[in-house]
């Protein structure tokens, strides 16, 4: 499958070291993800990201995850990425992404939270932790929700339960410990990544 192909699902890398980052980055783009994100507690994101930013260029989309401060946000900008990911719904966060023409996914779980981000600018939202919330909560969110805002799962989310997600509303999904971990082989990490890609396209 051409690894340019941009599945709406975003790798979360945390735990990752700079050493390790590329090649483990490298294994899960080949397998189909385009969005990769390194969370800012994982060790020195910052040098992590900026390697990803400079080896692939355009051919992915990478950033940061956790992101929860303007001052992040401009430090990932000075590092050449386009994604910011957040936990949480902070509108100058938001509004600070998409001045420096960042992609920006802010973590909501109310309608309050996610009308705000849309407010803000967003036009991806992240509901977190979705498999707290679970599908029919997604269902009645997405009925008061505009149309073209994307609403993406993340937290708990498997091979197993991304139908049901999806069947509900979800466009996407974020795929953190069950997808990589540190000390997890690149074998394993490329093998699960495949899975991801393939179980998306059955679904969709």
């Amino acid at each position: 499958m051409p690894s340019e192909q941009r599945f709406p699902l975003v790798a979360i890398l945390r735990g990752i070291t700079p050493e390790e980052v590329i090649p483990v980055a490298e294994t899960i783009h080949n397998a189909g993800f385009y969005y990769i994100e390194v969370p800012l507690n994982s060790p020195e994101p910052l040098q992590s990201i900026a390697k990803l930013v400079r080896y692939f260029g355009d051919r992915a989309c990478c950033g940061a995850g956790t992101v929860t401060t303007v001052k992040q946000v401009e430090a990932v900008a000075e590092t050449g990425a386009k994604l910011i990911v957040s936990p949480n719904c902070d509108p100058a966060v938001i509004r600070r992404s998409l001045e420096l023409g960042l992609v920006s996914m802010p973590g909501i779980q109310t309608p309050t939270e996610a009308f705000s981000a849309i407010n803000a600018g967003a036009r991806y939202l992240k509901l977190f932790p979705a498999i707290s919330l679970g599908p029919d909560y997604v269902k009645n969110l997405k009925v008061v929700l505009p149309p073209e805002c994307a609403l993406l799962a993340v937290g708990g989310i498997n091979l197993v339960n991304m139908y049901d997600f999806y069947a509900a509303g979800i466009a996407g999904f974020g795929i953190g410990s069950d997808l990589y971990k540190p000390g997890r082989s690149h074998e394993n990490v490329s093998a699960r990544a495949r899975n991801y890609v393939e179980k998306y396209q059955s679904i969709s």
